[in-house]
């Protein structure tokens, strides 16, 4: 069974392009399916019939796992049962006709504008630590990219003359993505006059900078992002992926189409976009409800 598990893992890894990230929580989801195995005493994955996958989602519902864990799990495992009906290992994929349970609708969290010129205000760019932060909370805003995305940005992926960085997103994927003149600004300040103090002598070229001298992880940006929004006295803890949603709502807000925000953001599928368009008619909704006489 684990030479199974295995090999479906390498193929998600070398075929389908998966993340380890995401590799690793298709390794868990069918881990935990694999302990109820032994303890309903189904000896072989071949033995797995829908009756079982059955019991194995009422499970999870009697351990009170979210929506959303749910449906990964029943997800993780068609997949993996598909792969293991291709490969001839089993003859029949038995959650293949198990219903998914819908998963509520969570609106994505941002700042207003008013925000997040807050934000930058907070910024004291006399210092090359304060120069990185401008750098670092302008180029996230300005791009909409995934924190990830901004750790792994190197020097050599800025280009100042078409106002564009080279963007390494999911799956290996690479897209530009346009930066304004703001964030030109912030950038060119920070690489001019502050990287070249920050940096440790190994001289790495990762674009942003720890306190070390060493390449600013996700985790480090997440806490700079805190340490600025103390500054900026906001209430409320902020996490990276607001700025992604406060670029696209804000795009949205002032007209931009879904399709370039799709590809901005670099979203495979227009529904993961689509979001986005809840958040903007709910704010349409409390403007209207906040401002109309007879609302």
């Amino acid at each position: 069974m684990k030479d199974h598990v295995n090999s479906f893992l390498e193929y998600l890894q070398i075929e389908k392009n998966y993340s380890s990230y995401t590799i690793e929580f298709y390794k868990k989801d069918i881990e935990h399916f694999i302990l109820f195995m032994k303890e309903q005493s189904i000896a072989t994955l071949d033995d797995v019939e829908y009756f079982d996958a059955r019991l194995y989602v009422s499970s999870l519902y009697e351990q009170q796992y979210a929506r959303t864990s749910a449906a990964r799990k029943i997800s993780s495992l068609r997949s993996f049962f598909k792969f293991l009906l291709r490969e001839k290992i089993v003859h029949e994929n038995p959650f293949i006709l198990v219903i998914q349970p819908k998963k509520g609708v969570r609106l994505p969290s941002f700042l207003y504008e008013e925000e997040m010129q807050q934000l930058f205000d907070s910024c004291d760019d006399s210092t090359p630590l304060g120069k990185r932060n401008l750098a670092l909370i302008e180029l996230l805003y300005a791009t909409g990219i995934r924190v990830s995305e901004c750790a792994n940005i190197m020097v050599d992926d800025v280009d100042f003359e078409f106002s564009t960085i080279l963007v390494k997103g999911k799956g290996k994927k690479e897209r530009y993505v346009p930066f304004g003149i703001f964030a030109a600004e912030a950038l060119e300040s920070y690489m001019n006059n502050a990287r070249s103090l920050l940096v440790d002598r190994s001289g790495h070229r990762s674009l942003f900078v720890n306190a070390r001298g060493g390449p600013l992880t996700v985790r480090g940006i997440r806490h700079v992002l805190n340490d600025v929004m103390k500054k900026a006295s906001l209430s409320g803890k902020i996490h990276p992926h607001m700025f992604r949603h406060s670029f696209a709502t804000h795009m949205l807000n002032n007209g931009a189409d879904m399709r370039t925000v799709q590809e901005l953001l670099g979203h495979t599928h227009l529904s993961s976009t689509q979001v986005y368009t809840h958040v903007t008619k709910e704010h349409l909704r409390k403007t209207y409800m906040n401002s109309h006489p007879r609302a």
